[in-house]
Protein backbone atom coordinates (compact mmCIF):
# COMPACT_ATOMS: atom_id res chain seq x y z
CA UNK A 1 0.00 0.00 0.00
CA UNK A 2 1.47 3.46 -1.02
CA UNK A 3 1.94 6.30 1.65
CA UNK A 4 -0.69 8.12 0.51
CA UNK A 5 -3.05 5.58 0.64
CA UNK A 6 -2.16 4.31 4.10
CA UNK A 7 -4.07 7.87 5.43
CA UNK A 8 -7.32 7.20 3.85
CA UNK A 9 -10.00 5.34 5.52
CA UNK A 10 -10.31 1.34 3.86
CA UNK A 11 -14.29 2.53 3.09
CA UNK A 12 -12.59 5.25 0.66
CA UNK A 13 -10.15 3.38 -0.89
CA UNK A 14 -11.15 2.39 -4.66
CA UNK A 15 -12.96 -1.12 -5.23
CA UNK A 16 -11.72 -3.76 -7.82
CA UNK A 17 -13.49 -6.63 -8.68
CA UNK A 18 -11.36 -9.76 -10.54
CA UNK A 19 -13.13 -11.97 -12.34
CA UNK A 20 -11.33 -15.27 -13.23
CA UNK A 21 -11.72 -18.78 -12.90
CA UNK A 22 -8.31 -19.43 -12.00
CA UNK A 23 -7.18 -18.89 -8.03
CA UNK A 24 -3.50 -18.45 -9.11
CA UNK A 25 -4.55 -15.24 -11.55
CA UNK A 26 -6.77 -14.48 -9.38
CA UNK A 27 -4.40 -13.81 -6.31
CA UNK A 28 -1.52 -12.26 -8.23
CA UNK A 29 -3.79 -9.56 -9.39
CA UNK A 30 -5.12 -9.25 -5.64
CA UNK A 31 -1.58 -8.57 -4.85
CA UNK A 32 -0.74 -6.23 -6.96
CA UNK A 33 -4.07 -4.14 -6.62
CA UNK A 34 -3.67 -4.18 -2.27
CA UNK A 35 -0.41 -2.73 -2.43
CA UNK A 36 -1.13 -0.32 -4.61
CA UNK A 37 -3.98 1.16 -2.70
CA UNK A 38 -7.19 -0.72 -3.73
CA UNK A 39 -9.54 -2.67 -1.96
CA UNK A 40 -10.60 -5.94 -4.07
CA UNK A 41 -13.04 -8.84 -4.12
CA UNK A 42 -12.74 -12.07 -6.13
CA UNK A 43 -15.10 -14.05 -8.22
CA UNK A 44 -14.47 -16.78 -9.88
CA UNK A 45 -16.95 -17.27 -12.24
CA UNK A 46 -19.30 -14.73 -14.31
CA UNK A 47 -22.66 -14.74 -12.29
CA UNK A 48 -20.79 -14.82 -8.82
CA UNK A 49 -18.99 -10.95 -10.37
CA UNK A 50 -22.71 -10.24 -11.57
CA UNK A 51 -23.92 -10.13 -8.29
CA UNK A 52 -20.75 -8.98 -6.54
CA UNK A 53 -20.87 -5.31 -8.86
CA UNK A 54 -24.70 -5.64 -8.06
CA UNK A 55 -24.49 -5.26 -4.74
CA UNK A 56 -20.92 -3.35 -4.06
CA UNK A 57 -21.18 -1.13 -6.69
CA UNK A 58 -16.99 -1.50 -7.80
CA UNK A 59 -14.88 1.10 -9.30
CA UNK A 60 -13.68 -0.79 -12.00
CA UNK A 61 -14.05 -4.69 -12.72
CA UNK A 62 -10.85 -6.40 -14.09
CA UNK A 63 -12.01 -9.77 -16.18
CA UNK A 64 -10.66 -12.76 -18.06
CA UNK A 65 -12.45 -13.71 -20.95
CA UNK A 66 -12.39 -17.47 -21.56
CA UNK A 67 -14.61 -18.95 -18.27
CA UNK A 68 -16.78 -21.89 -17.94
CA UNK A 69 -20.55 -21.51 -18.42
CA UNK A 70 -20.44 -17.58 -19.12
CA UNK A 71 -17.77 -15.71 -20.48
CA UNK A 72 -15.97 -12.42 -20.12
CA UNK A 73 -17.67 -11.33 -22.91
CA UNK A 74 -21.03 -11.95 -22.12
CA UNK A 75 -20.52 -10.48 -18.39
CA UNK A 76 -19.42 -7.59 -19.59
CA UNK A 77 -22.02 -7.04 -21.98
CA UNK A 78 -24.33 -7.25 -19.47
CA UNK A 79 -22.66 -5.04 -17.11
CA UNK A 80 -23.17 -2.06 -20.02
CA UNK A 81 -26.30 -3.03 -20.85
CA UNK A 82 -27.58 -2.49 -17.17
CA UNK A 83 -28.22 1.10 -16.30
CA UNK A 84 -27.10 0.94 -13.01
CA UNK A 85 -23.22 -1.01 -13.52
CA UNK A 86 -22.74 0.90 -17.43
CA UNK A 87 -20.41 3.26 -16.24
CA UNK A 88 -18.26 0.85 -14.02
CA UNK A 89 -14.62 0.60 -16.55
CA UNK A 90 -14.00 -3.06 -17.27
CA UNK A 91 -10.53 -4.45 -18.67
CA UNK A 92 -10.73 -7.21 -20.46
CA UNK A 93 -7.84 -9.60 -19.02
CA UNK A 94 -6.88 -12.33 -22.55
CA UNK A 95 -4.27 -14.76 -23.34
CA UNK A 96 -6.01 -13.91 -26.83
CA UNK A 97 -3.91 -11.74 -29.29
CA UNK A 98 -6.00 -11.73 -31.91
CA UNK A 99 -7.40 -8.75 -33.56
CA UNK A 100 -10.69 -10.17 -33.64
CA UNK A 101 -10.69 -10.55 -30.06
CA UNK A 102 -10.19 -7.64 -29.18
CA UNK A 103 -12.42 -5.56 -31.65
CA UNK A 104 -15.18 -8.45 -29.81
CA UNK A 105 -14.08 -6.62 -26.36
CA UNK A 106 -14.75 -3.36 -27.97
CA UNK A 107 -17.56 -3.98 -29.00
CA UNK A 108 -19.50 -5.15 -26.13
CA UNK A 109 -18.26 -2.72 -24.24
CA UNK A 110 -15.11 -3.17 -22.64
CA UNK A 111 -12.99 -0.01 -21.66
CA UNK A 112 -9.63 -1.26 -22.15
CA UNK A 113 -8.07 -4.86 -22.44
CA UNK A 114 -4.52 -6.56 -21.32
CA UNK A 115 -2.93 -9.33 -23.02
CA UNK A 116 -1.43 -11.78 -20.80
CA UNK A 117 1.60 -11.98 -19.84
CA UNK A 118 1.61 -8.12 -18.79
CA UNK A 119 3.50 -6.61 -16.38
CA UNK A 120 2.74 -5.27 -13.29
CA UNK A 121 3.51 -1.39 -13.99
CA UNK A 122 1.04 -1.67 -17.36
CA UNK A 123 -1.50 -2.89 -15.50
CA UNK A 124 -1.39 -0.64 -12.56
CA UNK A 125 -0.88 2.18 -15.40
CA UNK A 126 -4.07 1.34 -16.39
CA UNK A 127 -6.03 0.67 -13.70
CA UNK A 128 -5.00 4.10 -12.46
CA UNK A 129 -5.65 5.98 -15.45
CA UNK A 130 -10.24 4.27 -15.42
CA UNK A 131 -10.05 4.98 -12.12
CA UNK A 132 -9.08 8.87 -12.48
CA UNK A 133 -11.77 8.75 -14.88
CA UNK A 134 -14.42 6.44 -12.74
CA UNK A 135 -13.75 9.33 -9.90
CA UNK A 136 -14.40 12.51 -12.47
CA UNK A 137 -17.96 10.83 -13.77
CA UNK A 138 -18.52 10.36 -10.10
CA UNK A 139 -18.09 13.93 -9.02
CA UNK A 140 -19.88 14.82 -12.28
CA UNK A 141 -22.96 12.82 -11.51
CA UNK A 142 -22.64 13.97 -7.77
CA UNK A 143 -23.64 18.00 -8.92
CA UNK A 144 -26.12 16.63 -11.54
CA UNK A 145 -27.87 15.07 -8.67
CA UNK A 146 -26.85 18.16 -6.61
CA UNK A 147 -28.86 20.45 -9.52
CA UNK A 148 -31.57 18.03 -9.64
CA UNK A 149 -32.37 18.31 -5.58
CA UNK A 150 -31.95 22.17 -5.71
CA UNK A 151 -33.59 22.64 -8.81
CA UNK A 152 -36.63 20.02 -7.46
CA UNK A 153 -37.12 22.30 -4.74
CA UNK A 154 -38.56 25.19 -7.50
CA UNK A 155 -40.56 22.87 -9.53
CA UNK A 156 -41.93 19.16 -10.18
CA UNK A 157 -39.80 16.50 -11.22
CA UNK A 158 -40.75 16.05 -15.16
CA UNK A 159 -39.41 19.82 -15.11
CA UNK A 160 -36.51 18.94 -14.19
CA UNK A 161 -35.53 16.62 -16.83
CA UNK A 162 -36.70 18.98 -19.51
CA UNK A 163 -34.00 21.89 -17.94
CA UNK A 164 -31.52 19.50 -17.48
CA UNK A 165 -31.92 18.51 -20.94
CA UNK A 166 -31.20 22.01 -22.59
CA UNK A 167 -29.58 24.34 -19.49
CA UNK A 168 -27.98 26.60 -21.51
CA UNK A 169 -31.76 27.36 -22.52
CA UNK A 170 -33.19 27.54 -19.04
CA UNK A 171 -30.35 28.23 -16.72
CA UNK A 172 -29.23 31.66 -17.92
CA UNK A 173 -30.22 35.01 -17.49
CA UNK A 174 -32.67 36.63 -19.47
CA UNK A 175 -36.37 34.49 -20.81
CA UNK A 176 -38.86 35.04 -23.11
CA UNK A 177 -42.92 35.56 -22.95
CA UNK A 178 -44.83 33.05 -22.28
CA UNK A 179 -48.98 33.15 -21.41
CA UNK A 180 -49.02 31.24 -18.41
CA UNK A 181 -51.64 31.06 -15.47
CA UNK A 182 -50.56 33.20 -11.60
CA UNK A 183 -51.51 31.88 -8.51
CA UNK A 184 -51.40 33.61 -5.52
CA UNK A 185 -52.40 31.63 -1.95
CA UNK A 186 -52.20 33.70 1.21
CA UNK A 187 -53.06 32.96 4.64
CA UNK A 188 -56.07 34.81 6.31
CA UNK A 189 -55.39 35.27 9.80
CA UNK A 190 -52.30 34.53 10.38
CA UNK A 191 -50.48 37.94 10.70
CA UNK A 192 -52.84 38.12 13.93
CA UNK A 193 -52.70 34.28 15.25
CA UNK A 194 -48.55 35.32 15.22
CA UNK A 195 -48.81 37.95 17.02
CA UNK A 196 -48.78 37.00 20.86
CA UNK A 197 -46.68 33.36 19.76
CA UNK A 198 -43.45 32.91 19.86
CA UNK A 199 -41.39 33.44 17.09
CA UNK A 200 -40.11 29.48 16.54
CA UNK A 201 -43.52 28.24 17.31
CA UNK A 202 -45.14 30.42 14.10
CA UNK A 203 -41.81 29.69 11.85
CA UNK A 204 -42.71 25.59 12.35
CA UNK A 205 -46.36 25.99 12.08
CA UNK A 206 -45.83 27.99 8.70
CA UNK A 207 -43.16 25.61 7.23
CA UNK A 208 -45.75 22.97 8.17
CA UNK A 209 -48.51 24.40 6.03
CA UNK A 210 -46.12 25.66 3.05
CA UNK A 211 -44.67 21.82 2.90
CA UNK A 212 -47.99 20.65 2.70
CA UNK A 213 -49.14 23.44 0.14
CA UNK A 214 -46.16 23.18 -2.04
CA UNK A 215 -46.55 19.67 -2.48
CA UNK A 216 -50.12 20.59 -4.45
CA UNK A 217 -48.25 23.14 -6.64
CA UNK A 218 -45.71 20.93 -7.79
CA UNK A 219 -48.35 17.48 -8.39
CA UNK A 220 -49.74 19.67 -10.40
CA UNK A 221 -47.06 20.35 -12.29
CA UNK A 222 -46.69 24.14 -11.72
CA UNK A 223 -43.74 26.56 -10.61
CA UNK A 224 -42.90 27.80 -6.79
CA UNK A 225 -42.28 31.40 -7.56
CA UNK A 226 -41.14 32.71 -3.56
CA UNK A 227 -43.33 32.76 -0.22
CA UNK A 228 -43.70 36.29 1.02
CA UNK A 229 -44.42 36.08 4.65
CA UNK A 230 -47.71 34.12 4.95
CA UNK A 231 -48.29 34.23 1.34
CA UNK A 232 -46.99 31.82 -1.93
CA UNK A 233 -46.77 32.74 -5.65
CA UNK A 234 -46.76 30.20 -8.05
CA UNK A 235 -47.20 29.80 -12.27
CA UNK A 236 -48.45 27.31 -14.29
CA UNK A 237 -47.03 27.04 -17.92
CA UNK A 238 -43.33 27.50 -17.72
CA UNK A 239 -40.86 26.92 -18.20
CA UNK A 240 -42.89 24.04 -19.59
CA UNK A 241 -46.15 23.99 -21.43
CA UNK A 242 -48.19 22.10 -21.59
CA UNK A 243 -52.07 22.14 -22.84
CA UNK A 244 -53.87 21.74 -19.36
CA UNK A 245 -51.70 24.71 -17.61
CA UNK A 246 -54.50 26.75 -16.58
CA UNK A 247 -57.07 23.53 -15.51
CA UNK A 248 -54.43 22.29 -13.50
CA UNK A 249 -53.95 25.65 -11.78
CA UNK A 250 -57.72 25.60 -10.80
CA UNK A 251 -56.89 21.84 -9.55
CA UNK A 252 -54.37 23.16 -7.75
CA UNK A 253 -56.29 25.92 -6.22
CA UNK A 254 -59.23 23.65 -4.88
CA UNK A 255 -56.66 20.58 -3.51
CA UNK A 256 -54.60 23.03 -1.87
CA UNK A 257 -58.06 24.74 -0.23
CA UNK A 258 -58.80 20.69 1.25
CA UNK A 259 -55.24 20.15 2.09
CA UNK A 260 -54.66 23.57 4.20
CA UNK A 261 -57.54 23.02 6.19
CA UNK A 262 -56.84 18.94 6.83
CA UNK A 263 -53.19 20.29 7.76
CA UNK A 264 -54.34 22.75 10.19
CA UNK A 265 -56.69 20.04 11.41
CA UNK A 266 -53.60 17.77 12.04
CA UNK A 267 -51.39 20.44 13.87
CA UNK A 268 -54.77 20.11 16.22
CA UNK A 269 -54.12 24.14 17.51
CA UNK A 270 -57.98 25.32 18.05
CA UNK A 271 -56.48 28.67 17.05
CA UNK A 272 -55.96 27.74 13.59
CA UNK A 273 -59.61 26.79 13.30
CA UNK A 274 -59.69 30.86 12.26
CA UNK A 275 -57.23 30.51 9.95
CA UNK A 276 -58.31 30.51 5.90
CA UNK A 277 -56.68 30.44 2.40
CA UNK A 278 -57.27 33.20 0.30
CA UNK A 279 -56.94 31.71 -3.67
CA UNK A 280 -56.25 34.44 -6.59
CA UNK A 281 -55.47 33.31 -10.27
CA UNK A 282 -55.04 35.61 -13.39
CA UNK A 283 -54.00 34.03 -16.89
CA UNK A 284 -52.40 36.01 -19.79
CA UNK A 285 -49.10 37.05 -21.24
CA UNK A 286 -45.86 37.70 -18.89
CA UNK A 287 -41.97 37.97 -19.43
CA UNK A 288 -40.90 35.03 -18.03
CA UNK A 289 -37.08 34.12 -17.03
CA UNK A 290 -34.32 34.22 -14.63
CA UNK A 291 -33.68 37.59 -13.03
CA UNK A 292 -30.88 38.90 -10.94
CA UNK A 293 -27.37 38.79 -11.58
CA UNK A 294 -25.37 36.32 -12.84
CA UNK A 295 -24.31 35.26 -9.26
CA UNK A 296 -27.73 35.02 -7.90
CA UNK A 297 -30.41 34.51 -10.15
CA UNK A 298 -34.56 33.71 -9.53
CA UNK A 299 -36.56 31.78 -11.99
CA UNK A 300 -39.94 34.33 -11.86
CA UNK A 301 -42.60 35.83 -13.95
CA UNK A 302 -42.82 39.32 -14.86
CA UNK A 303 -45.70 42.00 -15.95
CA UNK A 304 -48.98 42.99 -15.80
CA UNK A 305 -50.32 39.89 -15.16
CA UNK A 306 -48.58 39.07 -12.37
CA UNK A 307 -49.80 42.61 -10.12
CA UNK A 308 -53.66 41.79 -11.41
CA UNK A 309 -53.31 37.77 -9.48
CA UNK A 310 -52.17 39.31 -6.65
CA UNK A 311 -54.93 42.06 -6.26
CA UNK A 312 -57.51 39.04 -6.92
CA UNK A 313 -56.09 37.26 -4.26
CA UNK A 314 -55.93 40.08 -1.77
CA UNK A 315 -59.75 40.17 -2.28
CA UNK A 316 -60.38 36.43 -1.83
CA UNK A 317 -61.87 35.90 1.67
CA UNK A 318 -61.07 32.71 3.81
CA UNK A 319 -61.27 29.90 2.01
CA UNK A 320 -62.47 31.22 -1.47
CA UNK A 321 -60.89 31.08 -4.72
CA UNK A 322 -61.16 33.90 -7.24
CA UNK A 323 -59.77 33.66 -10.49
CA UNK A 324 -60.17 36.84 -13.42
CA UNK A 325 -61.96 36.56 -16.54
CA UNK A 326 -59.37 35.86 -18.74
CA UNK A 327 -58.69 32.81 -16.44
CA UNK A 328 -62.22 31.83 -16.72
CA UNK A 329 -62.62 32.06 -20.71
CA UNK A 330 -59.84 29.57 -20.74
CA UNK A 331 -61.41 26.74 -19.00
CA UNK A 332 -64.96 28.19 -19.16
CA UNK A 333 -66.95 24.68 -19.90
CA UNK A 334 -65.06 22.61 -17.55
CA UNK A 335 -65.77 24.23 -14.02
CA UNK A 336 -68.50 25.49 -11.70
CA UNK A 337 -67.61 28.99 -11.58
CA UNK A 338 -70.05 32.41 -10.15
CA UNK A 339 -69.39 35.43 -11.82
CA UNK A 340 -69.30 38.25 -9.87
CA UNK A 341 -69.61 42.20 -10.06
CA UNK A 342 -66.68 43.68 -11.78
CA UNK A 343 -64.09 45.36 -9.21
CA UNK A 344 -62.11 48.04 -8.95
CA UNK A 345 -58.34 47.30 -7.59
CA UNK A 346 -55.53 49.38 -6.27
CA UNK A 347 -53.64 50.79 -9.17
CA UNK A 348 -55.65 49.35 -12.13
CA UNK A 349 -57.77 52.07 -14.20
CA UNK A 350 -60.53 49.92 -15.03
CA UNK A 351 -62.50 47.37 -12.90
CA UNK A 352 -61.78 43.84 -13.34
CA UNK A 353 -64.36 40.46 -13.55
CA UNK A 354 -63.96 37.99 -11.14
CA UNK A 355 -65.37 34.59 -10.63
CA UNK A 356 -65.50 32.23 -7.65
CA UNK A 357 -64.56 28.97 -8.34
CA UNK A 358 -66.88 26.38 -7.12
CA UNK A 359 -65.64 23.15 -8.62
CA UNK A 360 -64.37 21.09 -11.84
CA UNK A 361 -67.17 19.51 -13.94
CA UNK A 362 -66.98 15.70 -13.61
Amino acid sequence: MTARSQDIPREKLPLVVVVDDDWMNREVLEAYLQSSGCRVMSAHDGPTALEIVRTQAPDLVLLDVKMPGMSGYEVCARLKRDLQTQFIPVVMVTALEGEDDKIKAIEVGADDFLTKPFSSVMMMTRVRSLLRIKHLHDELESRNNLLRRVLNRYVNEDVVDVILVDPDRYLQLGGDTRSVTVFFADIRGFTAFAEHRPADQVLGILNTIFNELTEVIFKYHGTLDKYIGDELMAFFGAPVAGPDDTLNALRAALEMQAVFRRTCDQIDLPELNNLGLGIGLHSGEVAVGNVGSERVMSYTVIGDVVNTARRIQQAAGRGRILISEATFNLVAPAIQAERLDARTFSGKSEPIVVYQLHALRG
